[in-house]
């Protein structure tokens, strides 16, 4: 177990990173988080008829969307090589990771994943960004899937519509991060190793369970849900994303930017502003889908490298709780590293500031054997 110094001055004041849409054509392609399509990467479609989900039910045609990044490199054995998948977190798409604050810190030439050396791949999981998702005409009755199901729709991508047997390396963030974990678990002959930031190994439970419990009675308990035929916008929906929106942020960065009752009303305007850019259907199955998440019996079990890196300033995964300390060494080519918090961090959302731990990428493709 590693804990990192604290240091992060000249972290960035804003609260996320996106950039804001400046044209028709970006707001048309945009994502949850306001940005559009980066040019440099090719966007595709997969699609998979009559898929059946680990509940059963099933849909007519899944459609996964994702984008790439470098050029595949084939090894003596004609097999991809340099191949790493990266994983979202919820509510977000593959637009959120492809942003200029992405691309300087970690993909740009010289940086940890430079796109030069690697072939990147950016996969919009089910029930988000441009995939099949409950918004999209079903809503309340579109199949139940969960992060099982997601893993399993990001192993097909890989191997079948790809064609790569075996992954360099999986980069996820918060529920990208939880996917790692299972990724590792489920398909341990398939990847070099697995860096999840900002997650826990351990089955939805404490804070982080209630307030999804709350945030999904916001919504569902409110009449204007009419159980998933809305025809506006709600009052409860806005109270769920007020609430998703003070967790994700840290606590030293919430006690600076929210002093007194001006600002912290300012703070809630700000998210009641944000909910328009996302659904409420989409985000009660997201939330939903992490129920059948509990990687923690089976840690023995993982033979990969994983390199697990959280915030100490992370409410939804908190380290007081040592959970992240006491499970890694369960995991026998397992490292973490927890970094503190500031008042100029983000806590959870700080995984969106990834100038402010692509130090820890590049430490972890290292001991994947990369050179500088």
């Amino acid at each position: 177990m590693i804990r990192q110094a604290s240091g992060m001055a000249g972290a960035l004041a804003a609260v996320a990173t996106v950039a804001a849409v400046s044209s028709p054509a970006q707001a048309q392609n945009a994502g949850p988080w306001g940005q559009g399509d980066n040019p440099a990467a090719p966007q595709a479609d997969a699609w998979y008829d009559n898929y059946r989900f680990r509940d059963g039910e099933t849909l007519a045609k899944v459609r996964i969307h994702y984008a790439t990044l470098g050029t595949p490199h084939r090894g003596q054995d004609g097999g991809v090589d340099n191949a790493v998948l990266v994983l979202h977190w919820t509510g977000s798409d593959s637009r959120a990771l492809l942003t200029p604050t992405y691309m300087k810190a970690l993909f740009d030439p010289g940086r940890p994943l430079d796109a030069r050396r690697y072939y990147l791949i950016f996969a919009d999981s089910i029930g988000h960004g441009r995939s099949s998702r409950p918004s999209e005409g079903l809503r309340a009755r579109f199949p139940h899937y969960t992060y099982g199901d997601m893993v399993d729709l990001q192993h097909r991508l890989v191997t079948e519509t790809l064609g790569i047997k075996r992954l360099h390396a999986i980069l996820g963030m918060s529920m990208g991060g939880m996917n790692a974990w299972q990724w590792a678990e489920t398909y341990p002959e398939a990847i070099d190793g697995v860096m999840p930031v900002v997650s826990l190994p351990i089955k939805v439970s404490g804070r982080n369970l209630i307030w999804r419990r709350l945030a999904i009675s916001y919504i569902e308990t409110d009449p204007d849900w009419q159980g998933g035929d809305y025809t506006k916008p709600f009052k409860g929906w806005t109270q769920s994303y007020q609430l998703l929106r003070m967790m994700i942020d840290g606590v030293p960065h919430m006690q600076a930017i929210a002093p007194d009752t001006t600002s912290a009303d300012t703070f809630l305007a700000d998210a009641a502003a944000q909910s328009a850019g996302a659904d409420p259907s989409d985000v009660i199955y997201s939330l939903k889908s992490s129920a059948d998440y509990d990687p923690e019996p089976g840690l023995g079990s993982i033979r990969t490298k994983l390199y697990a890196l959280n915030f100490g300033d992370d409410e939804f995964n908190p380290d007081v709780l040592q959970v992240l300390e006491t499970d890694i060494k369960r995991v026998p080519n397992g490292r973490a590293v927890v970094q503190p918090g500031t008042p100029s961090s983000f806590g959870h959302l700080t995984m969106a500031h990834p100038e402010l731990w692509a130090d820890q990428v590049a430490k972890f493709m290292h001991w994947l054997g990369d050179g500088t």
